[in-house]
């Protein structure tokens, strides 16, 4: 970094990637721009930089108005060495124009791998960052993953400039690390679970699931035989998270039963043990979580129970993720002709209208952006809710003129509830003809004099459409997305077959996991479960390729006991029986009905051909 290249940097999970970024900062003319996707760990770094007297700030979501400005103070005066922001934040047009008054030392991209669509966690906004720095003239930047394929190393080099030479790869191996397996049937898993945590002295541990359902009902059965466990998922309020998070942390026994919802940013050293009670959606996953353990080099032990009837709801999941055709060309139609060349979307409501999942969604938005049809322009809120503090007299007399005359307009258009004012800002705009920020202005000003409590809600992305296209043209982009996201699942398959090819390993298994990074070992590591002569054997499962009588007429029953009005697609009924949420299936409520998930154990692809081949009703 200091020599003025872009570098990527691959090394294992806590071996000290931020200290890389974090003294060349200091070394450094300028501020750091540090990009990160998630909140708490920018939290605790900033804290810890500020606990050193090193001047470094976050902006979030989490930020009063207050600490908002003072870090946009700071930041205009160049009195930061770092500022950790979210890459979400680049989609907001006033955030980057700020920055090009900023004298940015370099960018760091955390979790870089995110930027490739073929990796294992794509998250849609990564892929604005490389254009972002373009904009912003920033000449260097660095990338920091623990799991990175040789594809995506080279789809990330690729994307930012990176020399070969200037890609650092430190390697997987951990020796300290036993990783065993035990392939065990569904129905007697919390028992082998039970036994073997008895069996094992204390030690911090963490049980991997895949669903929340699975991560309370493991960890009540753990506590209800005295095992000191509790659950961890993203379906729990913030405060239960966090609580529980801060028990593991100070708790040398504590036992957390987790989606992957838990261990990002996790720094707790003397974790012993890591349970996978399903398997890994992927080997980059199954990486990234058995690297949590023994950071202290202590001996610490990872073992897989799942088996390969777990497979099935991997798949499903993916298959569930796919956008179906229609409802794919329908959001696309609605975004590319808008009633104006500025727009806003609420990713939360068309999520809904087209039963699209929201990070899918977001995925259509950045390839509508990247194919040059879109520009994001930033997010704003829709409606305000505001308590006046003072009466509405006193509230004007601390204006005149023009000012006051706005004031009392724009009050006008506002609804009244019992001590809450309703301001839609949309109809407020139509009626006083101004513009939306000058709305938005004015009411965090009569907050700032603390005239008024003010509450924003309905975020809204904007955006300006920037190309009109022609039917041919509209035609095209149709099935470009459609392949694009196709190319995801399949990819999202070959991932999980992986998995499968781990657990039925004939050979070391340490040596097959690092060569999937592209590290190739000739000796056995001889802490595996196939070196130690203690692999268990793996039960094939049998696959149904096509549904029998009974479960056909099942189809025509679920048909015929639920309003399939709202399940308008052949795959959004697959869905439904297969147990996998969307928005429509969540918001009308189906998720209670005793149909929902009747064949969450077959395959995604077996159910959607009965039902396309059924006469339940006509799609």
């Amino acid at each position: 970094m200091v020599d003025g290249h872009s570098s990527l940097a691959v090394f294992p999970t806590g071996s000290g990637k931020s200290l890389c970024f974090q003294l060349s900062a200091l070394l450094s003319e300028g501020t750091a721009v540090v990009v990160s996707p998630l909140m708490a760990l920018m939290k605790d770094q900033v804290d810890f930089l500020l606990s050193r007297n090193i001047p470094a700030a976050r902006l979030d979501s989490s930020l009063t108005i207050d600490e908002y400005r003072q870090v946009q103070s700071d930041l205009k005066e160049g009195c930061l060495k770092l500022l950790y922001v979210s890459p979400e934040r680049f989609s907001n047009e006033r955030f980057v124009n700020n920055l090009k008054n900023v004298n940015i030392s370099f960018m760091v991209i955390d979790e870089v791998h995110c930027i490739s669509e073929w990796g294992h966690n794509f998250r849609p906004d990564y892929l604005k960052l490389s254009q972002a720095m373009k904009d912003l003239n920033i000449s260097q930047m660095l990338g920091l993953t623990a799991t990175a394929t040789p594809a995506v190393v080279k789809d990330i080099c690729h994307t930012f400039d990176i020399l070969p030479e200037h890609y650092v790869y430190t390697g997987f191996y951990r020796s300290n690390l036993t990783l065993l397996s035990s392939p065990t049937p569904l129905d007697k898993r919390v028992q082998v679970l039970r036994r073997k945590l008895r069996q094992k002295d204390l030690g911090a541990t963490v049980i991997y699931v895949t669903l929340q359902a699975t991560a309370e009902s493991v960890a009540q059965e753990l506590s209800s035989h005295n095992i000191n466990a509790r659950a961890y998922h993203a379906g729990m309020s913030n405060e239960h998270r966090a609580s529980t998070q801060e028990w593991f942390m100070i708790e040398p026994t504590a036992i957390i039963v987790a989606t992957i919802a838990f261990g990002m940013g996790i720094d707790k050293s003397d974790i012993r043990y890591i349970y996978h009670y399903n398997l890994p959606k992927s080997l980059e996953n199954y990486t990234q979580e058995i690297g949590r353990a023994g950071r202290d080099g202590e001996p610490s032990y990872c073992e897989l129970l799942g088996d390969l009837s777990d497979l099935t709801i991997l798949e499903n999941f993916s298959y569930g993720d796919t956008p179906d055709p229609r409802d794919l060309r329908a959001a696309v139609e609605k975004i590319i002709h808008p009633t104006s060349d500025e727009f806003g979307i609420s990713n939360y409501h068309l999520s809904h209208e087209f039963d699209i999942r929201p990070l899918v969604l977001s995925t259509l938005l950045t390839y509508l952006e990247l194919e040059g049809v879109t520009e994001s322009i930033g997010t704003y809120y829709q409606t305000y809710k505001l308590k006046p503090l003072v009466t509405s007299k006193e509230m004007l007399s601390h204006f005149s003129g023009e000012p006051q005359r706005f004031l009392e307009r724009l009050f006008k258009t506002s609804i009244p509830g019992r001590t809450w004012f309703t301001i839609d800002v949309q109809k407020s705009q139509n009626v006083l003809k101004c513009e939306r920020e000058r709305i938005a202005r004015s009411l965090s000003h009569l907050e700032e004099k603390g005239l008024i409590q003010l509450q924003a809600k309905d975020t809204m992305q904007g955006y300006r459409l920037k190309k009109k296209l022609n039917d041919d043209e509209c035609e095209k982009l149709h099935l470009t997305l459609a392949q694009r996201f196709e190319q995801r699942e399949q990819s999202d398959l070959k991932r999980i077959q992986l998995v499968r090819d781990l657990l039925t390993q004939d050979s070391c298994r340490v040596n097959y996991l690092l060569s999937y990074f592209g590290e190739e070992r000739d000796a056995p590591c001889g802490h595996c479960d196939h070196c130690l002569g203690t692999t268990s054997e793996v039960l094939e499962q049998d696959i149904t390729d096509e549904l029998n009588d009974e479960q056909k007429r099942t189809i025509y029953s679920v048909g015929s006991s639920i309003n399939y009005e709202k399940l308008e697609t052949v795959r959004s009924v697959t869905r439904f029986l297969c147990g996998i949420r969307s928005p429509v299936i969540s918001k009308s409520k189906l998720t209670m009905h005793k149909s929902f998930g009747v064949f969450e154990d077959l395959p995604f692809e077996t159910v959607l051909q009965a039902v396309r081949e059924s006469e339940v009703r006509e799609f």
